[in-house]
């Protein structure tokens, strides 16, 4: 049996390595770029590779004639009509759900997103439709409390993936068919990519009060809870911490937020806790409020990463009059591919006189460069 492979990066490559290495016939691969990962691999095997000329679309000649089965792995080309009616099987790819659970390009994501316990992994019939044709083989596998979309597309369905790929090829050798269950379309979902955003969030005026307490004592059990079953019922929210045990104690530092109203009952409640036997310092100071002719405003942006966005960032701010008060940045994976996401979380002082608007204008450039959208929250 002949096959014609559609994919891209480590995936892509790796099954065209686990189908070599059962004898199965690649004729071609299709690649979205010639020093792509799998277009590599095939060069260094010998097989004939086409590029594709429009990365979104696998046209008719990108497939080998004589193909009886076009495979897609790790590819976000839609394989068109013209290209499945060259195929005697047609074709099949693997989408990393459950389907029709989280139907799109963002599954893993949304698994995760969506607190889902178990994930899975899916091959199916290439057709018209978002990832919607009949099914031709499924795993499943349990989603490990705190991993993320990363960790769970490496862990566990990527090898789900490449079994089932080579499962479904070795069975259209073995029988010339593909086996093809319809999906029950009561439990479809959609999984779109997650927008990258810019959001611009008006901060409360009414500042709370900062509460930090130190607890210090025999370590033991239970501080953790009775601490925030203290807090509990004054609105106080738990804002950092840092705690250890040495030697036997219990060493701890927790910052409460609590509105000003109720600091001095939280502070009360808190100190009954020396009855336990633990030794409580207090410290208690009134949330700083913005200077005059200025307001808080909370930043938060999610974008493809490059060099130099904290830099073009203050710039755009500071060209408005607008200072950063606290600034957070953090670069996390993508989990199928090799893209990069930049978050940014920051408190800004913004002058009065500047509207969101104007702040979002400052930003558009920037928005545009990352790929991200623009989004206000709040009135001015």
């Amino acid at each position: 049996m002949k096959l014609t492979l559609v994919g891209s990066r480590y995936f892509g490559a790796t099954v065209l390595q686990a189908l070599l290495d059962r004898g199965v016939d690649v004729a071609r691969v299709v690649a979205p770029a010639a020093d792509d990962r799998l277009a590599l691999a095939a060069a260094k095997a010998g097989i004939g590779v086409h590029i594709l000329a429009n990365p979104r679309n696998v046209p008719g000649e990108a497939i080998a004639d004589g193909t009886d089965l076009i495979v897609a792995a790790h590819t976000h080309a839609r394989v068109s009509t013209d290209a499945l009616a060259r195929a005697r099987l047609g074709g099949v790819g693997y989408h990393p759900s459950l389907l029709p659970r989280h139907r799109g390009i963002a599954a893993v994501e949304w698994t995760i997103l969506s607190g889902d316990p178990i994930a899975g992994g899916s091959v199916y019939h290439l057709a018209d439709g978002w990832d919607a044709g009949a099914i031709a083989a499924q795993d499943w596998c349990f989603v490990v409390k705190g991993e993320t979309a990363r960790d769970l597309w490496e862990r566990a369905l990527a090898p789900i993936g490449l079994k089932l790929l080579v499962h479904v090829v070795q069975h259209a050798q073995a029988h010339g068919t593909v086996p093809a269950f319809a999906q029950d379309e009561r439990f479809a979902t959609r999984a779109p990519m997650i927008r990258r955003t810019v959001s611009l969030t008006e901060e409360n005026e009414t500042m709370m009060t900062s509460v930090v307490v130190t607890v210090v004592g025999p370590d033991r059990p239970g501080i953790v809870s009775l601490l925030a079953a203290k807090a509990q019922g004054f609105g106080a929210n738990w804002a950092g911490s840092r705690m250890a045990s040495l030697a036997g104690q219990f060493a701890g530092m927790v910052h409460f937020e609590v509105p000003p109203a109720h600091a001095d009952a939280l502070i009360a409640a808190l100190q009954e806790l020396e009855t336990t036997g633990l030794k409580i310092a207090i410290e208690k100071c009134a949330g700083a409020a913005a200077p005059e002719g200025r307001r808080l405003v909370k930043l938060e942006l999610v974008g493809h990463d490059r060099p130099g966005i904290v830099r073009d960032l203050s710039t755009a701010l500071a060209q408005r009059g607008v200072s950063i008060e606290e600034l957070h940045t953090e670069i996390v994976s993508g989990a199928m591919s090799a893209e990069h996401l930049f978050k940014v979380k920051a408190e800004l002082l913004v002058p009065k006189a500047v509207s969101n608007d104007d702040v979002r204008r400052a930003l558009e450039a920037l928005a545009n460069e990352m790929m991200v959208d623009v989004e206000l929250g709040g009135a001015d």
